[in-house]
């Protein structure tokens, strides 16, 4: 039986962010590949076959081809436990991804080789680098043509203000990849494509092995002798310190698709980042270690299973040990509670859990108590995470159901799904719930809502899209916002919890709200 302190030292707990399309989920599988989770990495290209990835669940995803949710995924691998938060790509998921970012300790950065750093990627990158979250990069897709790898380095230090430590280095790209050079062994890993088995045929060479020629040719074996000299004379010192600060992210090239440098990637991976880390509190900071249990809920998924009508809430587990059946306070309920259901989730694959440790991910079964951002502690013990912010929707629209005797399922269903954060519900001073006004961070957020209401809750709706594009949430408690003196523009609303908002479609109208109301303070952000 291994002590508590064992089995924490094991866990590592790390979000995948890319660019849509880069490769992130690919990547996934087979990392899931080698901790033999699955035997066969299925085809992401869900559009052209019917297998989809395995952390993909959604209808809709499996339609569109892109994460849309971010999934939870644990699995084992050379004595390790390794929790991977996959997060979704595509950037009208922002939101989603950066509460999901939040529960990570460090964080995998997949960029695709031939584009270099996207946009979407540096957003992620900054919600990193305010947690000082250690980066490691994966350049992916070497197997296409791709840019000069000086040039990818360049571009992640100047966009993202990181440095770079290439741990390998690409001979060739596209048709003319032969494989990477270990900095740390000084040897050569030959590429064999595989389609997608795990048993990769590693052929390694050293630099003055007389099959290289052969195996590379001159000009790239010339090329490759050039660029280790440029690498080792010019490029930055290794600083492990310096890593775990988020201030230099280790860089890896390879091949998600054709499962080429995944393993060594996942091997060095293990050894860059560390256990779970210490979280902080409203009054202290949480060791991992502790005997005492507490985790917070960081997401909130309904109907992850159609036939169940179920609602399951996340939580990352900050210190001690989770046990089945356990009495545990909920701090924001202000009342105790035993966790009912605890699973671990691989995608729709569950399984009932009886113990897990600091750095775990659980789902527990939510009746509708949790909220997003909630603490879960021990009785014994109570402490309090710091609130996840909300970030400020950018879309509006109003929205009502269709037919008026769906009036309960739809209530629900708009609750539902605000609840677990994919959207923001609001509501005119004294209109009713026959319509509400929506808030979105991407507007393709518009179309999960239309078509979750429709198959999950048998919800038609009309939705009219509003011209407002910034919120702020008024401070001043005592402000009636009927009594404010505002432009013809400006929209007064108020959330699920009563808290009063001021919606405007330009800044213009901001600076005439705070003019003419003194002592006014706006916010732009709320807070779970």
């Amino acid at each position: 039986m291994s002590s508590l302190k064992d089995e924490i030292t094991k866990r590592r707990t790390f979000a995948i962010i890319s660019h849509p399309d880069a490769g992130k989920t690919t990547l996934t599988e087979k990392l899931l590949l080698y901790g033999g989770a699955i035997n066969l990495a299925g085809s992401v290209k869900g559009k052209r076959t019917a297998r989809h990835a395995v952390s993909d669940w959604m209808e809709i995803e499996k339609q569109r081809g892109i994460s849309v949710t971010s999934s939870v995924l644990q699995f084992k691998y050379d004595g390790y436990c390794i929790n991977i938060l996959d997060t979704p790509g595509h950037e009208d998921f922002s939101e989603d991804t950066y509460r999901t970012l939040m529960a990570a300790d460090s964080a995998v950065m997949v960029i695709d080789g031939s584009k270099g750093v996207e946009k979407q990627t540096i957003k992620l990158f900054k919600v990193c680098v305010m947690r000082n979250i250690p980066i490691i990069t994966f350049i992916n897709k070497m197997d296409r043509d791709s840019k000069n790898p000086f040039d990818l380095l360049e571009d992640i230090e100047n966009v993202l203000g990181i440095n770079t430590y290439p741990v390998n280095w690409p001979i060739g790209s596209g048709k003319e990849f032969k494989g990477v050079f270990d900095r740390n062994t000084r040897k050569i890993l030959s590429f064999t494509a595989n389609n997608g088995q795990k048993e990769v045929e590693k052929e390694e060479f050293d630099l003055d092995d007389p099959i290289l020629d052969e195996k590379l040719g001159q000009y790239l074996k010339q090329d490759l002798l050039d660029e280790i000299e440029l690498l080792d004379g010019a490029g930055d010192e290794f600083d492990l310190d310096a890593v775990r600060e988020g201030k230099l992210t280790p860089v890896f090239f390879g091949s998600a698709l054709t499962n080429f440098g995944v393993e060594p990637f996942l091997e060095q991976f293990l050894k860059l980042t560390t256990s779970p880390l210490a979280r902080e509190t409203v009054d202290e900071e949480v060791n991992p270690m502790s005997d005492e249990f507490s985790a917070f809920v960081f997401k909130i998924q309904a109907n992850m299973n159609k036939a169940h009508r179920d609602r399951i809430a996340f939580m990352r587990i900050c210190s001690g040990k989770f046990e089945k059946n356990m009495e545990v306070f909920h701090v924001q309920g202000n009342k105790k509670l035993r966790l009912s259901q605890p699973q671990q989730i691989m995608a729709q694959e569950r399984e009932i859990v009886d113990e897990a440790y600091a750095g775990d991910i659980i789902g527990v079964f939510d009746s509708g108590i949790f909220s997003i951002g909630d603490t879960i502690c021990s009785p014994s013990h109570k402490v309090q995470f710091k609130g996840i912010p909300t970030f400020a929707p950018e879309h509006f629209a109003r929205v009502r159901q269709k037919d008026t005797m769906k009036r309960k399922q739809f209530i629900k269903g708009t609750n539902q799904i605000a609840q677990e954060g994919a959207i923001q519900i609001f509501q005119e001073l004294d209109a009713g719930m026959e319509e509400v006004i929506v808030g979105v961070v991407g507007v393709l957020q518009f179309d999960v809502l239309k078509y979750r209401l429709e198959n999950e809750y048998n919800v038609d709706i009309i939705m009219e899209n509003l011209p407002y594009e910034y919120i702020r949430w008024i401070v001043n408690e005592d402000v009636d916002p009927k009594t404010l003196d505002l432009a013809s523009d400006t929209k007064r609303i108020q959330d699920l919890k009563g808290n009063y908002l001021l919606l405007f479609t330009s800044y213009w109208s901001i600076d005439w709200a705070l003019d003419h109301n003194k002592g006014l303070e706006l916010r732009e952000f709320g807070t779970n």
